[in-house]
């Protein structure tokens, strides 16, 4: 069963060969597996190496998030108004502010805006003015981490994120197959889409986003969307989602599609302010609470609203404004009241989209036997994704018992692929798993994980009565 010297500083056999076999070397792998309450590891494998997490540190976002600010914890982004008020029209600016609510859709804009229109406001003369203040943050390039800008995964924080700062695209053909569609939701005024896909009948869908020639520019106040190629019929219907515009000009066009939507008039420009100091909001807009948005965060590995918890963490515990720096302080802070040693953890912005983000495979258990004590315990677990049914390993685990039985955190980044959660076996004790590989090949060693995480459920035994 077991390859090494002893069994506390080996991996299971099976789990050494894959990852041998996928050429990943064993020196690249950390790994833990320890029964939740027992306090030495059944498997033990590196434990104390720093090691690049990718997705996996959101597992420290999430519980610190959920044990300061609590479980029903709810942002709220206020419409204050800085002018005269008279038979519905505003000789003056609308100040929107926000305090860094991680998820505003579509819906709750738009409900937002309705408000606005409820509590009597009809014509804006004055300019839109965006209190962006809780936040302090350093220049955000989207483009740094892979070149890929329009990817809703790289947008930055920002104290009034909007529907992530992002559009989707669908395209469909028609019932003839002779022309394909393309609409953009929501359809701002400040974003231009334009040109044709010719419907190709000849293949398989493939390359779908390649083939179909998009271009984007982007000036950050006003962007444009043409695509000039071909879209195969055996696509069917398809989704793309792109950030654009840089997020007061986002806002903007956001605030200018959905007030006129309600019968309301705003025509005016954008710019960053100050909300008048206590002053009653004339409008506010409040989140779901915390625990639903760690759900969105964990099961679907949300880097943008895992840096919104992040920085809120600050926002809360400090002086404003937020800052990443102010955050980290705030987690180690708590990290240290509660006796969780993590000495190595370097976090950057909260999501794991950083390469200079490091922890062990030992912290990270030390980690999920606290969160397994808690009293966020049911919260917390609830929000990681479940094999074979949900999340980013709604496709794992198929053809295993395991299905169902593991709680999981999945992290990917080219060069590392980490997994760490809770694993219950057949008589109902609970796992703690953490594996991490850094290595050029790791994207090979994803099959070698998941057997580690069948290899629990099937061959770690909870003891019996007495033990």
């Amino acid at each position: 069963m077991w390859l090494g010297a002893s069994a506390h500083a080996a991996l299971p056999r099976p789990v050494a060969r894959a990852l041998l076999d996928a050429g990943v070397p064993l020196s690249s792998v950390a790994v833990i597996v320890q029964r939740a309450g027992e306090p030495v590891p059944l498997v033990s494998y590196q434990p104390r190496r720093p090691m690049t997490p990718a997705s996996v540190i959101k597992l420290v976002t999430t519980l610190a998030s959920l044990a300061l600010l609590g479980r029903d914890y709810r942002w709220k982004t206020e419409a204050f108004l800085r002018g005269r008020l008279h038979d519905g029209r505003l000789d003056g600016d609308i100040v929107v502010k926000g305090h860094g609510d991680p998820k505003i859709t579509v819906e709750q804009w738009q409900a937002f805006m309705a408000s606005l229109r409820a509590n009597g406001l009809t014509d804006i003369r004055g300019d839109l003015v965006l209190d962006r203040s809780d936040f302090s943050l350093p220049p955000h390039d989207p483009a740094a981490f892979d070149n890929e800008p329009q990817k809703p995964y790289n947008v930055g924080p920002d104290a009034l994120l909007v529907n992530f700062k992002s559009v989707r695209l669908g395209f469909a053909a028609n019932t003839l197959g002779t022309a394909i569609g393309i609409a953009m939701d929501p359809a701002l005024p400040n974003v231009v889409l334009g040109g044709t896909l010719m419907p190709d009948a000849t293949g398989a869908c493939g390359n779908w986003r390649g083939d179909a020639g998009a271009v984007f520019l982007d000036s950050g106040e006003t962007a444009a969307v043409h695509f000039n190629g071909q879209y195969r019929l055996d696509c069917g219907a398809r989704d793309w989602y792109v950030a654009l515009l840089d997020h007061p000009h986002y806002v903007q066009g956001m605030f200018t599609r959905f007030f006129n939507a309600a019968g309301g008039h705003f025509a005016g420009a954008v710019r960053d302010g100050r909300a008048p100091p206590h002053a009653v909001a004339f409008a506010t807009l409040e989140s779901p609470p915390l625990y639903d948005i760690v759900r969105d965060v964990n099961k679907l590995s949300n880097n943008v609203m895992a840096s919104q918890l992040f920085l809120t963490l600050a926002a809360v515990s400090q002086p404003l404004p937020a800052t990443p720096d102010k955050a980290a302080a705030t987690i180690k802070r708590w990290l240290a009241k509660q006796k969780i040693a993590m000495p190595e953890l370097v976090i950057r912005n909260g999501s794991g989209l950083s390469r200079e983000d490091r922890v062990s495979a030992r912290s990270l258990a030390r980690l999920l036997a606290a969160a397994d004590a808690s009293e966020v315990r049911d919260e917390f677990a609830s929000s990681l994704a479940v094999a074979a049914v949900d999340g980013t390993v709604q496709r794992r685990f198929q053809n295993g018992d395991v299905a169902g039985q593991a709680l999981l955190k999945t992290g990917s980044l080219e060069g590392v692929r980490a997994l760490a959660g809770y694993v219950i076996d057949g008589r109902g004790a609970r796992w703690i798993v953490v594996a991490i590989v850094n290595d050029p090949h790791a994207a090979r060693a994803q099959a070698a994980l998941d057997m580690l995480v069948q290899w629990t459920f099937t061959n770690a035994q909870s003891p019996g009565p007495g033990h």
